[in-house]
């Protein structure tokens, strides 16, 4: 039996705790029946009115010494004012029915587990959205006025988003105006308190996947009071900037047990320790100061309010993913997240769940590419000497001959510039290609349904001169045998040419990898176009008028925006990343061949079929309206024009509707939308 000093002891240790505040719910009832306002209680605790309302609903706990003075003001008001009473020492009750029972702050009707809550609309206008009541899910009506995509239910793991954005106060402004008390002083400490406390994160985005780990962005002076340099100086590129290892915070997070993944400490550190069981421990970094944000994919982000930053991200991370980089090394991880390579699998002899390769995905092994898919400096080509040329599937860079142009043409004031947008993004859809190695043939029938590189002599098709050719980037015909992807093969036939590759390097194992990516990020685009007022029901003047304003609504999501279109180029492109750094040689392998998205055949398939696209669209617009393009830059094409306005030449039919098989405006992928207008001329 225990005894009295023991039971003393074990009272006094009770005593000694942190302050217990009463539940969220009731911080709020005390404070209205004391008739004082959530910003008059903010100033007289020195914090902000966001964060009283991160207490009242749950969100967040004031720390020392604020817990201590939060705790008195209550207990005082819970004297005066006790819960279905009569308020002490002469202080008027609040108004109530007598005879009604008691009301909650807020109903919590349930709701059944299948049926996951529309999200709030986001308000364009609106610098700053509100923390979300106690309520919860009950409180935001089912279906909202807007008609928004639908989105999972908020993971009760991770309560407070995916990200936060953490100021040289201590304050972490959370994805959805939330505000959270961060007391760390050091790295290792925030690490810890991300992991522990903080309720940041993010569900998976498939089944077989991995969540995504908590993101903090720390602003100058955060990275300051953690030790950190304020702005990260002394290489030639950015991307190589990172802490020396004997740099005290380097130091400090092995002295804690953490790692540092081989990028070290740089702009987007990644700090993590090994997985024990199912349970991952890592917290991404990004220094805001260190240019972590690119202006051009992110403009204008790194100089906002840190309230303003986390809301970008925050959007960004609830519609794309959250960032882990660049926004192109987020559109690499986005492939990746959207189609894990493993799976688990039960093995048929012992019965235990093993990983497995999951269909559809790339796996988890790098794989070489055939010769004429590397690039020059790859160990496959110097090992191989292998000079039987390469694939040279990139963008339109073409500008029409002068001596095409007519006298009509050139008498025309204006020239209109038309930008697809996200062509990229378009040409991804249903796109099949090759999952397995390649494969090598000699004299193949060429068969349009299988992705490869094909060596085939297109150079006796006479192209349009007054158009580029279909097969080359700089749009002149091709000068004897050369390799192409297979979409270019496959337009070479549609035109009704005959073609005998001469041989092809093809995979047998194909698929539509691409497919989850382009819808997720097709919806992301359409939805923060309509957050802008870019909407599909606009005609055709609505919608230029819309486009000309839509970056001025809302800076935010204007940069939102921006970060979308800079994900999918950038993915792409990372798919064929080459060799960085001065101290290179060729024929040694770079890092990025080791993982299994190194795929520049994906890459040149990509913008085969985008590069194709343009040209079906600049031919019919040549039949159906006699116009011809002055140039074409990747996705931009310039017509000569009578007026200021891509209405002024695009076709419409007698109804008023656009036709068919040309560019059409619109705010979808693949659509247009105008790029520019320049005055060729003025009349006098």
């Amino acid at each position: 039996m225990a005894s009295e000093e023991e039971l003393f002891a074990n009272i006094d240790a009770l005593l000694d705790e942190e302050p217990q505040l009463p539940p969220p719910a009731e911080r709020a009832r005390l404070r209205e029946a004391a008739g004082i306002t959530q910003a008059r209680l903010a100033t007289a605790l020195k914090t902000t009115t966001q964060s009283v309302k991160n207490y009242e609903n749950g969100r967040s706990e004031p720390r020392s010494p604020r817990l201590e003075a939060y705790q008195r003001l209550l207990n005082g008001w819970a004297a005066k004012y006790p819960a279905h009473g009569t308020p002490t020492h002469g202080a008027p009750a609040p108004q109530s029915t007598p005879s009604a029972p008691p009301q909650p702050s807020a109903p919590q009707p349930p709701v059944p587990a299948p049926i996951a809550p529309a999200p709030q609309p986001v308000a364009p206008a609106a610098p700053e959205r509100p923390a979300r009541t106690a309520a919860g899910p009950a409180a935001a009506p089912r279906r909202p006025a807007a008609k928004k995509t639908a989105q999972p239910a908020q993971d009760p793991r991770f309560p407070h988003g995916p990200l936060a954005v953490l100021d040289g106060d201590g304050s972490a402004y959370g994805a959805d105006g939330i505000v959270l008390d961060c007391p760390a002083c050091t790295v290792p400490e925030l690490v810890e308190w991300t992991l522990n406390e903080s309720g940041l994160g993010a569900a998976r985005l498939n089944r077989y996947g991995k969540d995504s780990d908590p993101l903090i962005a720390l602003t100058a002076t955060a990275a300051v009071k953690l030790g950190l340099p304020e702005h990260l100086e002394g290489h030639e590129q950015r991307r190589s900037l990172r802490l020396p290892e004997d740099h005290p915070v380097v130091k400090q997070i092995a002295k804690a047990k953490w790692q540092l993944t081989r990028r070290g400490f740089g702009p987007w550190a990644r700090i993590y320790r090994k997985v024990q069981g199912r349970d991952r421990q890592c917290v991404q970094l990004a220094l805001l100061s260190w240019d972590a944000l690119d202006e051009r994919s992110w403009p204008g982000v790194t100089d906002m309010e840190p309230a303003d930053i986390a809301r970008v991200l925050g959007i960004y991370a609830q519609r794309v993913i959250t960032p882990r980089g660049s926004t192109a090394v987020s559109g690499l991880e986005l492939m990746t997240a959207l189609r894990p390579p493993t799976k688990a699998v039960q093995d048929p002899e012992t019965g235990n769940w093993v990983s497995g390769y999951n269909a559809g995905s790339l796996g988890t092994e790098p794989m070489d590419p055939a010769p004429p898919e590397a690039t020059p400096e790859h160990p496959v080509v110097v090992n191989s000497g292998w000079t039987g040329g390469f694939l040279n599937e990139e963008a339109y860079q073409w500008v029409r001959p002068v001596d095409t142009l007519t006298d009509e043409e050139c008498t025309l004031p204006y020239a209109v510039g038309l930008d697809l947008n996200t062509a990229f993004l378009a040409a991804a859809a249903r796109l099949v290609v090759g999952l397995s190695a390649p494969d090598h043939f000699h004299t193949p029938k060429f068969n349009p349904k299988i992705p490869g590189s094909w060596l085939v002599d297109l150079s006796h098709i006479e192209p349009e001169p007054r158009l580029p050719s279909p097969f080359t980037p700089d749009g002149t015909r091709p000068t004897g045998p050369a390799w192409y992807q297979t979409h270019t093969v496959a337009y070479a036939q549609e035109l009704g040419h005959d073609v005998h590759p001469i041989e092809a390097y093809l995979r047998r194992e194909t698929g539509a990898y691409l497919d989850p990516w382009h819808d997720r990020l097709k919806t992301a685009y359409v939805d923060t176009l309509a957050d802008l007022g870019v909407t599909r029901e606009l005609d055709d003047r609505q919608f230029l008028a819309a486009m000309e304003r839509h970056k001025q609504l809302d800076p935010a999501l204007a940069a939102v925006l921006s970060a979308i279109k800079a994900t999918v180029k950038g993915g792409v492109g990372k798919l064929r990343e080459r060799p960085q750094g001065k101290s290179y040689k060729e024929g040694d392998r770079w890092p990025s061949l080791e993982r299994p998205t190194w795929r520049p055949d994906i890459r040149a398939a990509v913008i085969s079929k985008a590069r194709v696209n343009m040209h079906r669209k600049l031919q019919n617009m040549a039949r159906m309206t006699g116009l011809y393009p002055l140039a074409v830059l990747s996705d931009c094409v310039v017509y000569p024009s009578p007026g200021d306005s891509p209405l002024d030449f695009l076709p419409y039919a007698a109804s008023g509707k656009p036709q068919p098989g040309g560019f059409r405006l619109g705010p979808t992928p693949g659509l247009a939308k105008l790029e520019g207008v320049q005055m060729l001329w003025r009349s006098t």
